[in-house]
């Protein structure tokens, strides 16, 4: 359906091609000056987040068959895989932003679920929960964001929250104030909160490396290709209003260059096979905010596509690596697996070459994209682009290194 839906926009000309295929399904919410429907969009930006979320949820569900089939509990775990999906989907799909929270707390339901799944073990609940009251914290301020939009939009005669009338109407908050804060500044700060907890950016990061205490296609699944980056398509779905208000956009570049230099430095200094993907994701995540925050909302999702697939490569290879290592994630007792595996460590290895940024390699044109709009643009500067570069050094520097302790040197494995 996807597919279906993409042909049809390739067929359609360039303007009409914005306006998207809309399908109201039925009305929904009729309260005052509130209408909205249960309606789906597709359009450029969504065609682009569910061609990737279906191709590589296809992919990673494929590759799940195996890796739990001995699991007692396999049925319950494909049912939260797809209630993910569906969940994702919808979040991407929705034409207005109440569809969208919809969504949004769907996944934040899923990963909770899916993190826990193993729930027999305490540290597996606690992150579970630990990714459910970050989410929750992140979420109160989008809905505060959403208060404020439509607040805001209905005081001028334009109470709306669906995206195309937004986008037509939002002009009419220039100049409009609220505790003496621009109104459009203080309703996309109020969204970006949203965007740190779902994105894991500065200061609520810290449950996604504890969220590898689920299963690794789960890992795959939500913490590279779909849940971490919803707040990254909410910033280019809602572009229009941070264009509005460039103190916010700076905010999130500031706090986006940050995250991914700190994370980087911390995927350093990790052993574990699994968190330093994890922390790796952080960083990359950084990378995509810095690139929103310079107003290259086209280059940050660039980022996003190429990431949700090299990154979903590289977790689906250190599945391989513990499951023939029977669930040992301590890179200091593994090392030279390479000619045991040698499927596993091609896969890995062209995938490190793309996340590392070397020419023809995907992640090399993404970011490249990003750090020449972090230099030119008028929102960014020498300081972003410089931490631009610094981060994507040590990305392939912990990459690398990374490969090396499991594919290279001596066994060190019993």
């Amino acid at each position: 359906l996807s597919l279906v839906a993409f042909a049809q926009l390739l067929r359609m000309d360039e303007h009409a091609r914005a306006g998207g295929l809309v399908a109201s399904v039925l009305p929904w919410i009729d309260v005052g000056g509130l209408h909205v429907d249960l309606a789906f969009q597709v359009d450029p930006l969504s065609a682009t987040m569910i061609l990737f979320v279906t191709g590589i949820g296809a992919l990673i569900h494929l590759y799940s068959t195996a890796y739990m089939h001995e699991d007692p509990a396999f049925w319950r775990f494909f049912a939260y895989l797809n209630l993910f999906i569906f969940a994702m989907l919808t979040l991407v799909l929705g034409d207005n932003l109440l569809l969208m929270f919809v969504g949004w707390e769907g996944v934040g339901f899923c990963s909770w679920a899916l993190i826990g799944f193993w729930h027999q073990e305490l540290p597996n609940t606690t992150a579970a929960n630990k990714a459910f009251i970050f989410n929750r914290i992140g979420d109160f301020g989008f809905v505060l964001g959403i208060f404020l939009l439509f607040w805001s939009l209905d005081a001028h005669g334009h109470g709306t929250l669906v995206f195309r009338e937004m986008r037509a109407h939002v002009q009419v908050l220039q100049g409009m104030t609220f505790w003496g804060w621009p109104v459009a500044t203080l309703a996309a700060l109020f969204l970006f909160v949203g965007a740190t907890g779902k994105s894991a950016q500065i200061p609520l990061y810290v449950w996604l490396p504890d969220a590898m205490a689920g299963p690794t296609p789960v890992s795959a699944l939500i913490h590279a290709a779909t849940m971490v980056t919803a707040g990254l398509y909410m910033i280019a779905r809602m572009s229009f209003l941070f264009s509005l208000a460039p103190a916010a956009l700076h905010v999130v570049a500031v706090v986006g260059a940050f995250t991914a230099l700190l994370a980087a430095t911390i995927a350093t200094s990790q052993n574990d096979i699994k968190k330093v993907l994890a922390y790796s994701t952080v960083s990359q995540l950084g990378y995509m905010f810095l690139a929103m925050g310079v107003g290259a909302y086209a280059a940050g999702m660039a980022h996003v596509i190429t990431h949700a697939f090299f990154k979903a490569c590289l977790f689906l290879g250190s599945g391989s690596v513990i499951h023939a290592l029977h669930h040992e994630q301590d890179m200091r007792k593994m090392g030279g697996l390479k000619p045991y595996m040698p499927t596993t460590y091609w896969t890995f290895l062209v995938a490190t070459l793309a996340i590392a940024g070397v020419p023809l390699f995907a992640g090399f044109w993404s970011k490249d994209e990003i750090l020449w709009m972090a230099y030119a643009s008028p929102l960014g500067g020498t300081g972003l682009w410089l931490t631009g570069v610094g981060v994507a050094g040590l990305t392939a520097f912990y990459m690398f290194r990374q490969v090396y302790m499991t594919f290279h040197g001596e066994p060190r494995w019993a």
